[in-house]
């Protein structure tokens, strides 16, 4: 199985990293010719583990390559997936100029059957469009099929999702399409769901917006919390008990990032609308997330009254651990608010600071980056915690202690046991617990 893959982002390197793994001949393209360089080095554009060894293993096993050529991609391969950049414009549609453009190249290069499978996360009835692109621009005879094969990778641990899946969405529109998919994906026969394409087309969005909801109703109920004697967590842990709802996606904090929730939640929205379908509920969970950052805003000020001029650390920018994205990152919209106030900010992440200082690059003395969490705290009249690192929850709270002005912890991430954190003398606050 020759498979091309077109778009090295996030999803398309762990694509094709992943398949080539699986035992196909994989060659990934990509317009951008710096992530192409540096894959053909085995070296990982994006932070994601057990991904660069991969990488490197099945370049060495001549399993897999990469070409700044996207013509002789599509000639050489029998089946393309497509992962591109699929942007949200500002009505929380999404800007289809990739896909259409790469449909178009697809057209022109036709020159045996072939399978196009989206992998991007696309809005409903867009195989439709593809199908029609192709059809409208292509010069020969040559037969092709579209399916969707949507993805459900986790950022930082993508690689383990796509090798461990928990089911594998295939939508077909013809046998031909569906036999080809379900060959490639062989290893993991019993975790196929075959649909049409439409119905796998609205499972990723319906999936992400589900767990967005999630996300927002606990963030919710931490409010309730905050305002009487309940415990958000143990609140969440009794609702989860329940299999009907089960204890993930329950964590109450700072609300959710990156770039699928956000997104996928708004277009979701957005398809409501252009299909006559009143998704009110949505538009809920997306303003619940967006308030998680005053909210926050109006803990520090509970805890120092007034921000101008305060040396605070923020602990954590990545929009979660094990991963360096920045999108929709909870950070970006809390150093915002906190810039606004005229705070004095020393930031720190394990993972994300060179590419947050893109983001806010450093303005001695307002913003400044440290190299460690224990130079971020140093003078600091409060800490933040804003992802919750593996690497903060075995901090040495007495060593911060002493390093910190004041005393004080605000945690967005409900990192720290309350108890133990006023034990040792600080002010703690966290999200829904006393």
């Amino acid at each position: 199985m020759k498979i091309g893959v077109i778009g090295t982002g996030y999803v398309g390197l762990v694509t094709a990293v992943c398949l080539s793994d699986l035992g196909h001949a994989v060659q990934g393209t990509d317009i951008d010719a710096d992530k192409i360089d540096k894959a053909n080095q085995g070296i990982s554009h994006i932070y994601e583990p057990g991904l660069e060894e991969l990488l490197k293993k099945n370049l060495k096993s001549g399993n897999l390559s990469f070409s700044h050529d996207l013509h002789q991609t599509i000639q050489d391969s029998n089946v393309l997936f497509v992962c591109v950049n699929t942007p949200q414009r500002e009505d929380g549609s999404a800007d289809m100029c990739y896909v259409e453009g790469t449909s178009r190249s697809i057209a022109e290069n036709l020159n045996t059957y072939k399978l196009i499978v989206e992998k991007s996360t696309v809005p409903i009835q867009t195989s439709m469009w593809i199908k029609r692109t192709i059809s409208l621009y292509k010069k020969g005879d040559a037969d092709f099929d579209v399916a969707s094969n949507p993805e459900f990778l986790r950022e930082g641990s993508a690689v383990y999702d796509f090798m461990n899946p928990d089911r594998v969405i295939i939508g077909a529109e013809s046998d031909r399409a569906r036999d080809i998919l379900v060959k490639i994906y062989k290893k993991y026969s019993d975790k196929i769901l075959v649909t049409n394409i439409d119905t796998a087309e609205l499972i990723k969005h319906a999936s992400n917006s589900f767990l967005a909801m999630k996300i927002s109703y606990i963030n919710l109920m931490s409010e309730l919390c905050d305002k009487t004697d309940a415990n958000v967590e143990l609140v969440a842990k009794g609702m989860g008990l329940d299999p009907r709802i089960g204890p993930l996606f329950l964590r109450a904090g700072l609300g959710y990032g990156g770039s699928c929730f956000p997104k996928d939640v708004r277009a979701l929205i957005k398809i409501g609308e252009d299909l006559g379908v009143d998704l009110t509920l949505l538009k809920e969970v997306d303003r619940i997330n967006r308030d998680r950052i005053q909210s926050f805003i109006q803990k520090i000020k509970k805890a120092l009254w007034i921000i101008k001029d305060k040396k605070i650390a923020v602990l954590g920018l990545a929009f979660k651990p094990e991963t360096d994205d920045l999108r929709n990152a909870p950070s970006i919209y809390l150093i915002e608010a906190l810039q606004k106030e005229e705070a004095v900010l020393r930031l720190y992440d394990p993972e994300a600071l060179d590419n947050m200082k893109s983001v806010f690059p450093e303005q001695s003395p307002s913003l400044l980056y440290t190299d460690n969490p224990y130079d971020a705290v140093r003078d600091a009249n409060a800490t933040l915690i804003v992802t919750e690192w593996e690497e903060f929850k075995n901090l040495d709270l007495d060593k911060i202690k002493t390093l910190m002005a004041n005393p004080i912890i605000i945690d967005g991430r409900n990192v720290f046991d309350p108890e133990d954190v006023k034990k040792l003398g600080f002010e703690y606050y966290s999200v829904g617990r006393k």
